[in-house]
């Protein structure tokens, strides 16, 4: 089930009015919520529960054994049996179709045909952001940052469906201390709630599929008919669908958790803004940035050892984090790139501080060019992000060159001002957005119901998705 479409516009309109009311009643809450979750997963495809269903019985018995040992070198070892649990629940659903096609891939290149059936495995939707957050809760037991609470609430933080499909990645110590907040139905910040949900649906239903559907789809599934200049506008299209995509779906995400009573993190903030590869990654998919980092890089000894030592960490985490994304070589391509940038960027600063040079004079003009710069190497990242295999991107980037005295169709004005407003849209000081919420906030309900009808009805218009259901909301 998805968020902008009838299904769950009725499903919500439901569940939101149940879960206040339950809410008082601690248990009651936990299954109706538990049972509410359950079913907008399953919606799909039921059997899918079950896996949500075995990764958190597999990890509150693993976090509570890890709790109650007290031999560091046995909690060490029961870690390594729950993340191997993990791994290997995601691993079979999410790369086994890929190593067994890599291997006879390899295999046919030295002269050996294997011809076994190849094996089918339906990925299921979500498994990647709910199987982190599992491992996050054993991994902060383990480190003693947390302790392990009772199944009801570990099935709620797993399950909880704004959060489940698609991020953020909220850990267990920003959920699970929020279950025992007294909640308040008239204390909600609604304004902010519906002021996300808006920008949410616009940048998600209107941007992203008015681009990927008008333009780059077309121009990734046959770079061949295309010239360099629509393939060019096809690759900043990609860039700001992928950015609205996103960061669209997660703002419902924290919207709906807001009308629900919880506090999520944010997770993008402004990426085709920063002026390097580091900063672009305190910016975009911000909570599994920092997943990666706290149980990934600095593990793997972080910038404390020697340079090479840090570029392999780089490397590793990038790569891991491009496989992450998805099961194809083309991801991993992508965290390649990222990593190698970023070693470049941490290799340029520290030959600046082992020469005692000053940081370089901060004028706008620097600025620009490295913001210029970092949104350039991005793009061509984003290229193998999209591409389907490496003959598809290899063909994007050589036709970049070609045929640009040619017709191009494709790039309307319509696709020109979504690019535009995709990428001007981050360049709004932070502190206008929040006064836009409070401003919103401050509205009576019958004037929010009007601004919310009206908005929802626009977007309707401009990305004919259904979203109009969406307008419950305002009511």
């Amino acid at each position: 089930m998805l968020f902008p479409t009838v299904t769950f516009a009725i499903f919500f309109s439901i569940v939101l009015p149940l879960s206040w009311l339950l809410m008082p009643r601690g248990t009651r809450w936990r299954v109706f919520m538990i049972a509410a979750s359950y079913f907008f997963y399953g919606y799909w495809n039921p059997r899918f529960v079950l896996l949500i269903v075995a990764s958190t019985i597999w990890n509150q018995i693993w976090g509570t054994v890890i709790h109650n040992l007290r031999n560091d070198r046995s909690r060490r070892y029961a870690l390594i049996a729950a993340i191997a649990g993990d791994l290997g629940l995601l691993g079979y659903f999410k790369y086994a179709q890929f190593f067994e096609v890599s291997a006879r891939n390899a295999l046919a290149n030295i002269g050996i045909h294997a011809n076994p059936d190849i094996l089918r495995v339906t990925l299921p939707i979500g498994i990647s952001f709910f199987t982190f957050q599992a491992m996050s809760y054993v991994i902060d037991i383990y480190r003693r940052q947390i302790e392990p609470v009772n199944l009801l609430d570990f099935a709620v933080y797993i399950s909880f469906f704004p959060h489940l499909v698609a991020g953020p990645i909220v850990r267990a110590s920003e959920f699970l201390p929020q279950l025992e907040e007294k909640k308040d139905p008239r204390r909600v910040d609604a304004g902010r709630a519906f002021f996300l949900i808006i920008s949410g649906l616009f940048k998600k239903v209107v941007l992203a599929n008015f681009l990927a559907t008008t333009l780059v789809d077309r121009v990734f599934n046959l770079p061949e008919l295309h010239n360099g200049k629509e393939i060019l506008f096809a690759i900043y299209g990609y860039a700001v669908q992928i950015y609205c995509d996103f960061s669209g779906y997660t703002d419902i995400a924290i919207g709906l958790a807001l009308l629900l009573g919880f506090r999520f993190p944010q997770n993008f903030n402004a990426p085709y803004t920063a002026e390097s590869l580091q900063d672009f990654w305190s910016r975009w998919h911000m909570t599994l940035s920092r997943w990666l980092r706290d149980y990934l890089y600095i593990p793997l000894g972080g910038n404390r050892g020697s340079e090479a030592a840090t570029t392999r960490n780089l490397m590793l985490t990038m790569l891991l984090g491009g496989l992450w994304h998805g099961a194809a070589w083309t991801f991993v391509a992508w965290g390649a790139i990222h990593g190698g940038a970023l070693t470049y960027e941490h290799y340029r600063e520290n030959r600046r501080v082992a020469r005692g040079l000053d940081p370089p004079t901060d004028t706008v003009g620097r600025r620009i060019l490295h913001r210029i710069v970092t949104f350039h190497v991005v793009c061509f990242a984003w290229v193998f992000f999209r591409a389907d295999t490496f003959h598809t991107a290899w063909v994007i980037l050589t036709r970049l060159f070609v045929g640009w005295t040619q017709p191009t169709p494709l790039i309307t004005g319509g696709v020109v001002l979504a690019i535009a407003v995709g990428i001007a849209m981050q360049y709004i000081p932070s502190n206008v957005v929040d006064r836009a919420q409070i401003a919103f906030s401050r509205l009576s309900p019958v004037q929010m119901g009007i601004v919310m009808a009206l908005a929802l009805l626009f977007i309707d218009a401009l990305g004919p998705q259904g979203v109009a259901p969406f307008i419950y909301f305002a009511f």
